[in-house]
């Protein structure tokens, strides 16, 4: 990370980065395959990790690292709740034991600098020895001198470790020998239920980050002593459930953290809240319509949902609500329903002659995709063509957000 090399980044941002690895030979004391490696690695941090650009000697590693990173607002988000975990101590020791790039463990060494007096030591664990060093260099350029770096298997690193830690922390690999994409614990690497008992015979908490995909009831019933659940959602889309285990009293909470444009929610609840909640069922559908956030859909709290925010679900395992009177806030997505559709193209073609419209689908039969080429539908437009089924009935509803009504009120 010379000057010069920093200087090329930032003069060809915006360039082709194919075009600049052929024209290698025109800048002899430029490494290339770095430089583009640095130039993607800024890109992705403009959305991903923005703080990062305020560090210009910070190097961003391969691509499939920076994939398999965390994003910088959930890792902070995980050090809030290893704050909460460890409140009123003045020295948190965390192990990170799937350092990667790093995400993590710079949240968790950042932690001292909001927290009024406490600090933190942070050992971050990786077996990639690039990536090792790469850390090194990293946390030198960001100021942090709490994180030490330990090259080596994880598991037999923390085995040989004689001191207890606050946190550890696990992101196991979920990619199988194939590179298919893995969700189960056990087909994990490491595998952390082989591990566990060492986990946390080490740790007053582990916290494990599971893969968006993982069976909750199972993965619940495997770990024990879960204290908390915290599964999180960025722009609707569920990114990552975090398992918080240790000693505690009372039941697992469950946490939906949810990031929008504008702010941060949350919504929480007990496994036996959601098993004593009496859901309402809707004859007929109501003016509104909505499909709760992703992480709201993964935390499974169909019933209390409905409970709780005093609207009408559509059937026993459709996992949408109504209501006749807008509900207000309703995390998801909120639908203005402008008619009911039958599910033809001879109709579609009728009420959408433009032949532009979303399509969504819960509980049908067909896919959402497979659905729109049947209806002669392109991706686009203002509306939407919910088809679900309501008690026993297929049937679907012309739809468009509720700050639409006047454009739409004539297709009704």
């Amino acid at each position: 990370m010379t000057r010069e090399f920093i200087d090329f980044v930032n003069a060809h941002l915006k360039d082709d980065t194919s075009r600049l690895l052929l024209s290698a030979a025109r800048y002899p004391s430029i490494d290339m395959g770095a430089a583009v490696q640095q130039i993607e690695g800024l890109r992705t941090a403009v959305e991903k990790w923005p703080s990062l650009l305020k560090c210009r000697e910070f190097e961003y590693p391969p691509r499939l690292n920076r994939e398999q990173s965390s994003s910088e607002w959930t890792a902070r988000h995980k050090a809030k709740v290893a704050e909460e975990l460890c409140r009123g101590k003045e020295l948190i020791a965390i192990a990170d034991l799937t350092g990667g790039m790093g995400i993590d463990s710079i949240a968790f060494a950042q932690m001292q600098q909001g927290n009024g007096g406490m600090e933190t030591e942070v050992a971050y664990v990786e077996r990639n020895a690039d990536l090792c060093r790469l850390m090194e260099r990293n946390a030198k350029s960001l100021g942090l001198d709490n994180i030490k770096v330990h090259e080596g298997n994880s598991i037999e690193w923390l085995a040989l470790e004689k001191r207890m830690y606050d946190i550890i922390y696990i992101d196991p690999a979920r990619r199988s020998a194939q590179g298919r994409k893995v969700s189960a614990f056990e087909d994990c690497e490491p595998n952390i239920l082989e591990h566990f008992q060492l986990l946390r015979s080490k740790g007053q908490w582990v916290m494990v980050k599971a893969s968006p995909m993982i069976d909750l009831k199972m993965a619940l019933g495997q770990l024990g002593e879960v204290a908390a659940v915290y599964i999180v959602s960025v722009k609707g889309e569920c990114k990552e459930v975090v398992f918080v285990c240790g000693a505690h009293e009372g039941e697992t909470m469950i946490h939906c953290i949810m990031k929008g444009g504008d702010g941060c929610d949350e919504w929480s609840f007990t496994p036996s809240e959601e098993a004593n909640a009496q859901p309402q069922y809707c004859t007929t559908i109501g003016q509104y319509l909505y499909e709760p956030d992703a992480a709201l859909m993964k935390c499974g709290a169909f019933n209390l949902i409905g409970q709780r925010m005093g609207i009408k679900k559509l059937a026993r395992n459709t996992h949408l609500y109504t209501s006749d009177h807008c509900c207000q806030p309703f995390w998801g997505r909120t639908f203005y329903v402008l008619r009911e559709l039958k599910v033809s193209r001879k109709e579609v073609t009728k009420i959408i002659p433009e032949g532009k419209a979303h399509v969504v689908t819960r509980n049908y039969p067909v896919e959402a995709a497979a659905l729109q080429r049947q209806l002669g539908l392109q991706e686009g437009g203002e509306l939407y063509v919910v088809a679900t089924t309501v008690g026993g009935r297929k049937t679907a509803f012309l739809c468009c957000w509720p700050t639409q009504i006047e454009s739409f009120l004539d297709r009704k």
